[in-house]
């Protein structure tokens, strides 16, 4: 059948977006580094890093949550010196989050971990295949469908 291999990758994106998904890797990523770093900020946390500043509705829009959970996560990441509240220079009236040095190193730490994970899994692959998987789904993620 021609769609079998669009019908086994969607599957298996499937379950990588799945949120329960994405909440034990996210959990696994954020232990130990403190009380407000877990699953439910991590995506703000992540969000910025890929982003830069930006205010708590732009980035609900990067995240996929609404600008209400973005503002109570950030609290608790402000709280916790992870990232502070700006003015934002093109609209004074206007406030960007933006990751303090704390937020980043707390972003390199879990990115570490994240690799390490990765190349932990990918170990009994034979070699080559890995790389190869890398270039592949950049590939597929350029040129694929979820490009604009």
């Amino acid at each position: 059948m021609p769609n079998d291999v669009g019908h086994e990758i969607a599957d298996a994106l499937g379950t990588l977006l799945k949120r329960s998904t994405r909440e034990q890797i996210y959990r696994r990523l954020t232990e130990g580094l403190g009380e407000a770093v877990d699953e439910v900020t991590y995506p703000v946390l992540s969000g910025l890093a890929r982003t830069g500043p930006r205010s708590a509705a732009g980035l609900a829009d990067e995240i996929g949550l609404d600008r209400s959970g973005v503002t109570r996560r950030a609290t608790r990441l402000e709280e916790a010196g992870l990232l502070r509240r700006e003015p934002d220079p093109a609209d004074r009236r206007a406030t960007l989050l933006a990751l303090t040095e704390a937020g980043r190193a707390a972003i390199h730490t879990t990115r570490q971990r994240l690799a390490a994970h990765i190349e932990d899994s990918l170990a009994s692959w034979p070699p080559g295949e890995a790389q190869t998987f890398a270039r592949q789904l950049h590939r597929f993620l350029d040129h694929g469908p979820f490009t604009a």
